[in-house]
């Protein structure tokens, strides 16, 4: 069966046993990898997969089930299924389906024909290249990923909501390994967007400089230090502190936001923005997971927490509107919340001047560690890292084998200058580099 012919069997099927509440959730994907060691394809591989996750409301509460298997027995099971588990469900938890009524914005997001096997190939070996003529000490070891992918969302309730989100985006991941003597360092650079509009020269170009800027990097002495935190490691920072921003991590109690709307939380520089439609993304959305409109918001805005992030149950519980962030990472998840696109504004700084004020300071370019040295709750971090010194306010010797300990809470509102410049990770996370004072540097 077509999903639209499945659809209508599970609408028949409702109708048939008095279910007269329900939500479908369909998502669809594909995508081709390839992988390339050395001078040859080590891996190439194509993936497809749809299902389809109906929920419905007996009784005052919520029941779940999904599927992959698109018939029409199927379609009486998932409807008999779900119909069970909400009626053996137990408490006063509110069970909400959305309505009509939002206005949804058109995608920006260009729906390109995705680029054949070969072409991609041909483009992840050029890439390859690439990196090999970037620089005479790239050696055997160093790799590249290209990947083309489309993904297709869909939701259609009883009240009337029946909406669809479709996608497509390129992601390119280029590891140069370069020898220098007896030492191996690498590098790394990722990017996302349309694949008409991948450069693999300025790929190449980043990803090796990375790796060479490494050579010959030593340790530093333990102290505190006025820290430049590069976009990329700014952006590992918000990646892994992203929840503490969530209602539903608030009413848990796993957040120390509790109540704090309206209320500085950061420095003034400071403004976090969620887009669900920020370009080069590949989750551009119209609508969240329950079908409420998806629109820019700022979370944080010069320094004041505006929002959290919530989705219907959230929202219900504080008695405010849905932020439009009801999340499923699958089709047969349940519904949570988190952001789309998630970013620090960038400011109107050069990295330069951010140097220049840092003075004797360190330039942190990447973070390690993540999710054994930092903690969600408590928002306290310890990380392995590597950058490069700063003397006199100038970039100088490669470091490494150091680790930045503070706190997530307190680093935003240490920061004193943002650059202009946005790194995206994954298309995901963003941050520019930022400036912050009195950091804990453990070294020799």
């Amino acid at each position: 069966m077509t999903y639209q012919e499945f659809k209508e069997a599970v609408i028949r099927a409702a109708g048939d046993r008095g279910v007269t509440e329900y939500e479908l959730y369909y998502t669809e994907s594909g995508s081709t990898v390839v992988e390339i060691f050395q001078e040859e394809v080590k891996g190439y591989s194509t993936d497809s997969a749809k299902g389809i996750c109906f929920r419905c409301v007996v009784q005052g509460h919520a029941g779940y089930a999904a599927t992959e298997n698109f018939t029409g027995e199927e379609a009486v099971s998932l409807v008999e299924r779900a119909r069970a588990n909400a009626l053996s469900m137990e408490g006063n938890e509110e069970a909400y389906l959305y309505g009509t009524g939002d206005h949804y914005e058109k995608l920006a997001v260009c729906q390109e024909e995705q680029p054949s096997g070969t072409k991609l190939t041909e483009t992840a070996l050029a890439l390859q290249k690439k990196l090999y003529q970037a620089d005479s000490r790239v050696a055997d070891g160093t790799q590249s990923y290209l990947a083309a992918g489309e993904e297709r969302y869909d939701i259609y309730n009883s009240n009337g909501l029946d909406l669809e989100d479709k996608i497509t985006f390129t992601q390119c991941v280029a590891v140069p390994l370069v020898r220098d003597g007896d030492e191996m360092y690498n590098g790394m650079e990722d990017w996302m967007g349309s694949f008409r509009e991948l450069n693999l020269d300025h790929i190449a170009s980043e990803a090796v400089e990375d790796a060479v800027s490494t050579i010959g990097a030593q340790g530093v002495e333990s102290g505190k230090y006025s820290v430049v935190f590069s976009g990329r490691a700014m952006a590992q920072l918000l990646r892994t502190f992203s929840d503490v921003f969530s209602a539903e991590e608030v009413q848990k109690g796993r957040s120390l936001l509790k109540d704090r709307e309206g209320e500085m939380i950061a420095s003034d520089c400071i403004t976090l923005v969620d887009d669900p439609r920020y370009q080069g993304s590949a989750v551009q959305r119209t609508f969240d997971g329950e079908g409420v409109a998806a629109y820019q918001k700022n979370v944080v805005e010069k320094g004041v927490l505006k929002t959290l992030l919530h989705n219907l149950s959230t929202a219900g519980k504080a008695g405010v509107k849905s932020t439009g962030n009801a999340s499923r990472p699958s089709y047969s998840s349940v519904v949570s919340v988190s952001p789309f696109t998630f970013y620090i504004h960038p400011g109107e700084a050069t990295k330069e001047e951010l140097f220049s004020k840092a003075g004797n300071g360190i330039y942190v370019t990447n973070l390690e560690g993540l999710h054994a040295g930092a903690n969600p709750v408590t928002g306290d971090f310890s990380l392995a890292a590597s950058g490069f010194l700063l003397e006199n306010g100038r970039k100088t010797k490669p470091v490494k084998g150091f680790t930045v300990a503070d706190n997530f809470f307190t680093l935003l509102q240490k920061i004193t200058d943002v650059d202009g410049e946005l790194k995206m990770l994954n298309g995901s996370f963003g941050s520019p580099s930022v400036l912050a004072g009195d950091i804990t540097v453990g070294g020799k």
